[in-house]
């Protein structure tokens, strides 16, 4: 086993790895092989943090660092750090050799000054890299209360005493956004690998209709293009042969959902009124992809 910086010559193979190893795992498809192809030209990527794996002359993992942020309870920013995507190649997976790139990384992030990790991950794995809930660092999640425990948000103090005294919020740095900035680019991007079929899959992070907000559980809730082909962004209700099947206004759209209140509160512990539902829609319908502006 061999651990050494990434070469320009290795970018290809690199991404294809990365995009092999997450392909249908968080989502249908997969995005970090765009995030890694435009992040190295990023002013936060660090290219001295940008380790491959080989394993008799061949790539099998890679991982990424970069400079981020926490905005601590004044205002002021705060130096920190972030990591991923971090990749090793299907074959190779649960054999200790994800534990070894991590630990090796981060061992050379110290010796560079890093002085604290923030990454969203599972704690069950990570937790055996020193990582804990951010939560308890007194660092919390953007777009989470502050007061929340948000089980997927992870940190780790690197140099001991680096966050003495610090309670802020950890802001992910924008270039982990560029497929949904770049929708056409990531398109064109991933027409240049061979095709791969995706899949809803159990254990993906949740998704849902970018239009209505409906929870998609499986193939079969999505809408369809022309071609029959799945569009994961869309519930078979609002999207169907390509077009929207309502030609409708966000608000118009969230008094459509709102008469499905009852429903909606088969799943809530407290059921909520008309215009409570309503007034939640409010709140995270502009973050929908058919609604973002």
């Amino acid at each position: 086993m061999n651990i050494r910086l990434e070469q320009p010559e290795d970018y290809r193979e690199v991404e294809n790895l990365t995009r092999e190893a997450f392909w249908n795992v968080y989502c249908p498809g997969c995005k970090e092989h765009f995030v890694l192809n435009k992040y190295r030209n990023n002013p936060d990527f660090i290219p001295e943090l940008d380790f491959v794996m080989e394993e008799d002359g061949k790539i099998i993992g890679h991982v990424m660092f970069s400079k981020a942020e926490i905005v601590k309870m004044d205002g002021t920013p705060f130096p920190a750090w972030t990591f991923g995507p971090i990749s090793i190649h299907p074959d190779y997976k649960r054999k200790g050799y994800g534990l070894k790139l991590l630990q090796y990384s981060i061992g050379k992030a110290k010796e560079m000054g890093v002085g604290v990790l923030c990454m969203e991950g599972n704690i069950d794995f990570y937790k055996h890299a020193g990582f804990v809930l951010a939560s308890s660092l007194k660092i919390h999640y953007h777009g989470e209360p502050v007061e929340s425990e948000v089980p997927y948000f992870l940190a780790q103090e690197i140099i001991p005493g680096y966050l003495s005294g610090v309670e802020g919020t950890y802001h992910t740095p924008e270039g982990y956004f560029v497929c949904d900035e770049r929708p056409d680019d990531f398109a064109a991007y991933e027409a240049s690998f061979p095709v791969k079929e995706k899949h809803l899959k159990e254990g993906q992070l949740p998704q849902f209709c970018q239009s209505c907000g409906m929870p998609l559980a499986k193939d079969e809730d999505c809408g369809r293009e022309a071609d029959g082909s799945i569009n994961f962004d869309y519930c078979k209700y609002c999207y169907k042969d390509g077009e929207f099947l309502q030609d409708c206004s966000m608000d118009e759209m969230i008094e459509q959902c709102s008469q499905f209140v009852d429903e909606v509160n088969k799943h809530f512990p407290k059921p909520m009124t008309r215009d409570e539902y309503k007034q939640m829609m409010y709140s995270y319908f502009p973050m929908l992809k058919r609604w973002r502006r």
